[in-house]
């Protein structure tokens, strides 16, 4: 049964704000290659505390980071 999925608009928040995945990931001490996979939207699993990290990071809530996409 298809659920839907989660998307994350981290790419998109990094632009619009224009930090670098580098930066993040230096402050965040998050592997880039993890990085990088959450930033394509090709995780399986989250975890949840990098969402706080992230949510701490950028200041966002979690409804601002995760999207949740229904399925049609």
């Amino acid at each position: 049964m298809d659920y839907g999925k989660l998307t994350l608009q981290l790419d998109r928040i990094l632009r619009e704000r224009g930090i670098s995945k580098n930066r993040v990931c230096k402050d965040l001490d998050i592997p880039r290659t993890n990085f990088n996979r959450y930033c394509r939207n090709g995780f399986q699993r989250m975890d949840a505390l990098f969402l706080c990290k992230l949510c701490w990071y950028l200041n966002v809530n979690i409804g601002e980071l995760l999207e949740y996409e229904r399925p049609e």
